[in-house]
């Protein structure tokens, strides 16, 4: 439960942080966010050639999800983040999940899935913005 309490904070203070910094390309952070969170699971699980295959594939398929929301769509993106909060569950199925840290499943999950909320509201907002 904290794991879960924490990454949704955590969460909101990366929404709070790129939303007060005006000058940065939003979506591209969330983009390289994406990317990145993807990676995380290939530092924890190198030891092991089946999880480091595994791990790699799935950080370069986040990549690839994170450019395409960047370049065509925030509903990619959001996607992509629901994908990886899927992921974090999924992983722990594996035999070799005992490679990630404790609880990093939810907390993982949380920040995923708080960050995909988000962006399906900006889109929905900025979608309401345009004139018709």
């Amino acid at each position: 439960m904290i794991a879960l309490i924490i990454g949704i904070s955590l969460g909101l203070v990366v929404i709070l942080t790129i939303n007060i910094l005006k000058h940065l390309d939003k979506e591209l952070i969330y983009g390289l966010i994406l990317s990145g969170i993807g990676f995380l699971y290939v530092g924890f699980t190198w030891s092991t050639v089946a999880s480091l295959i595994i791990t790699a594939v799935q950080a370069i398929l986040f990549l690839f999800i994170a450019y395409y929301g960047v370049k065509k769509s925030l509903t990619i993106l959001a996607a992509g983040y629901f994908l990886h909060g899927i992921w974090d569950l999924v992983f722990g199925m594996f035999p070799y999940s005992s490679l990630i840290p404790p609880h990093y499943d939810l907390f993982c999950l949380s920040i995923d899935f708080t960050i995909g909320f988000y962006l399906i509201v900006l889109r929905y907002r900025n979608a309401k913005s345009v004139p018709l």
